[in-house]
């Protein structure tokens, strides 16, 4: 899982890597329609025409659509649930909190957040394994709020889903040397709960070609790491030329792995916490 900081970025943006920005006029012109359709939905959903207002959302996908590009320049077109732009199939502009309807396994579904359909802030990019086996499965904890069009709370609401939005979510999955998401040491019940309820919904763990991609990016990564130590400690022992470029390859390509923009970096970075070397550990830092 990738942190993307939606709430600091506009498709306006020119800083973004491979985005041709918006014109400042273009973008008001997205968001009043998304305002002129939240009221139209609002209208039906008064007067208990919910299936005509899901049709309504059902009609307009292009208009979430025209955002996608920029939602994978975001994350140089890397999932932003699984970390890999391949074997994770085609992108979908994924609703975090579901359109039309809000599923808890074993409870009957609630009505969906049908007033964020077209707010981008709840758009995220997601390879189509994960979005199709997530659905509309959004269960929150016991005794939460739940947010409603009449009474929006969705900060207040302890969502079950790691968000890769939310920085402090992300730091809740980790990783081990068999390609496994697992949560962090030291999680708290509810943490693991939501990584492993999460693991599970957007099939991180299931989809084996992804658990493959990142055992071998785990045996990479070490392979490196390895001929880093092994230069590193021929070093310490006397000026060795051949030793220090050896070392600084590795040091390279093992920081190359863990850049941003490189495929599966939270992987890569996992496995050098996982050495606990503080000269590695400053080269993903």
């Amino acid at each position: 899982m990738i942190w993307i900081d939606l709430e600091h970025s506009l498709p306006t943006d020119a800083n973004v890597p491979g985005w041709v920005p918006w014109t400042p006029g273009r973008w008001q012109a997205w968001l009043a329609e998304s305002a002129r359709l939240v009221v139209e939905l609002a209208t039906l959903d008064a007067a208990g025409r919910r299936e005509d207002r899901n049709a309504v959302i059902d009609a307009n996908r292009d208009h979430w659509s025209a955002l996608k590009p920029w939602l994978e320049a975001l994350s140089s077109r890397k999932c932003w649930f699984s970390e890999v732009r391949q074997p994770y199939a085609h992108y979908d502009v994924e609703h975090f909190r579901p359109k039309k309807e809000a599923k808890t396994e074993g409870q009957a579904a609630r009505d969906g957040y049908w007033w964020l359909a077209f707010d981008y802030m709840n758009f995220r990019l997601c390879g189509n394994v994960g979005n199709r086996k997530k659905g509309g499965w959004f269960p929150l904890n016991v005794g939460s709020q739940c947010s409603t069009y009449t009474h929006r709370c969705e900060d207040a609401e302890a969502a079950l889903l790691l968000d890769p939005i939310d920085a402090a979510d992300v730091a809740l999955l980790a990783f081990d040397e068999e390609g496994k998401a697992v949560p962090v040491p030291g999680a708290s019940p509810w943490e693991r709960t939501r990584v492993t309820e999460s693991v599970k919904r957007l099939k991180l763990d299931e989809h084996v070609q992804l658990a493959e991609a990142r055992r071998d990016q785990w045996q990479r990564v070490t392979r490196l790491i390895n001929q880093f130590l092994d230069a590193k400690a021929r070093c310490l022992v006397g000026d060795n030329a051949v030793a220090k470029e050896k070392m600084r390859a590795a040091a390279t390509s093992i920081r190359d792995l863990s850049r941003r923009e490189a495929e599966l970096s939270a992987v890569t970075k996992w496995c050098v916490q996982f050495r606990n070397d503080h000269h590695l550990t400053r080269l993903v830092a």
